[in-house]
């Protein structure tokens, strides 16, 4: 056992613990009812196994819950039942990991974390009409294909992409307009280009002057030359789109050349919201901005899930948060539905108003299979925590900018 999975198995105990201590009426009930199957499908081995991996602890935590608060009432009380099945970071295996789902009865799937794998394996789901609830995936022609069956509850590519030029926007008009010029760095695959190709494409039109785009490859081994380039240029914003170990890597380097910017804004980063960066090298992760996925820091549900997780030496992600919502979302819809059928399931989320989720969002409402109401919030490091800056009515600090 590997020591994520011990420290997994940690909260989960603690879950339990907290749901005896509550001693909630309908739990020993639910337990004499037919419980409803639930797939968990992540990529707990291979290329994305920590993000898998936090994703089906999420999952378990909101299933321990809804058990706990008396299963589904609708159904008599019926518990969930979690089916676990690892698409070890590989869309050919997630799709024969969905026919095992199947033919495990399960009523509906949640999880997939990478694009690739809810591509294949949303579609493969729809052949059996499963309800399909993607957790991160943002390539929106996930949602773009007339699947039925699937739902993407948070937000996609194209909302958070310009979500994040809008925020960007308004917190330097806020601040008085100090940043003008601007530097893309981005990795060369299709994220990082087809993010900075839309950077270059609509920031002029809001009166920023691009100084220069500069691609590197992933794996990327040295930043040196980038660092130089960019401190020639000294823009007044550094905007990187890249995965973890090139964030991590720039940074460190920025620093280690002492390279200075008004603002480091980041989209959707490896490495910006996420705490194994900011413990492993504070100094560097310090006032970097991501508009990217989170946890509503104001909601109560939220913070005690989040001392759960930590206080048993997890590290607090929005992969936890979103696969816990997704879940709470499926339930709700099973409560509506009145039966564990996978048709009345997928007709219940198609009019869901769900908003009992711990995200940053509105009332839940899908259109065409994604959530309407879910939004990404701007992120940033502020003494060794990750804090939401923007928009203000989830903000739990100010953002440090201009720097």
């Amino acid at each position: 056992m590997n020591t994520f999975d011990q420290k997994r198995r940690q909260v989960l105990k603690y879950g339990m613990a907290s749901a005896v201590m509550l001693g909630v009426p309908g739990l020993s009930r639910a337990q004499s009812v037919q419980p409803i199957k639930v797939g968990i499908l992540q990529p707990v081995t291979g290329t994305f196994a920590q993000d898998g991996g936090l994703g089906r602890l999420g999952a378990e935590l909101a299933i321990a819950h809804i058990n706990a608060q008396g299963g589904i009432k609708a159904l008599g009380g019926a518990p969930l039942e979690m089916v676990f099945a690892d698409a070890r970071s590989n869309p050919e295996v997630a799709v024969q990991e969905v026919e095992q789902l199947h033919n495990q009865g399960v009523v509906a799937i949640v999880g997939g974390f990478a694009s690739p794998i809810c591509l294949a394996a949303t579609q493969a789901a729809s052949r059996y009409d499963i309800p399909y609830l993607v957790d991160v995936g943002v390539s929106d022609q996930i949602v773009q294909r007339g699947l039925k069956n699937t739902f993407r509850f948070a937000p996609g590519f194209g909302i958070c992409s310009q979500s994040a030029i809008d925020s960007l926007v308004n917190m330097n008009e806020y601040a008085g307009n100090p940043a003008k010029t601007v530097v893309l760095v981005h990795e060369d695959g299709l994220f990082g280009s087809g993010l900075a190709k839309l950077m270059q494409t609509e920031l002029p039109k809001h009166g920023f002057e691009i100084l220069d785009v500069i691609a590197h490859p992933t794996p990327a081994r040295d930043m040196s030359n980038v660092a130089l380039r960019i401190r020639s240029l000294r823009p007044d914003l550094i905007i990187p789109s890249s995965y973890y170990g090139e964030t991590v890597l720039l940074m460190r380097t920025l620093q280690q050349q002492r390279v200075r910017a008004k603002g480091i804004y980041a989209v959707l980063n490896g490495a910006a919201s996420n705490f194994r960066f900011v413990k492993e090298f504070p100094q560097a992760a310090e006032n970097i901005m991501d508009c990217n996925h989170w946890s509503d820091p104001r909601n109560e549900q939220a913070q005690a899930l989040r001392k759960q997780v930590e206080d048993s030496g997890t590290t607090w992600t929005y992969n936890i948060a979103l696969n816990y919502s997704n879940v709470l979302l499926l339930a709700d819809a099973l409560e509506r539905a009145g039966k564990a059928d996978r048709i009345a399931v997928i007709e219940a989320l198609q009019t869901s108003q769900f908003d009992g989720h711990i995200m940053p969002y509105g009332p839940t409402r899908f259109v065409d299979g994604q959530n309407m109401g879910g939004a990404p919030v701007v992120t940033q490091v502020q003494q060794g925590d990750i804090k939401v800056i923007y928009p203000s009515e989830f903000a739990d600090a100010k953002p440090n900018y201009p720097l």
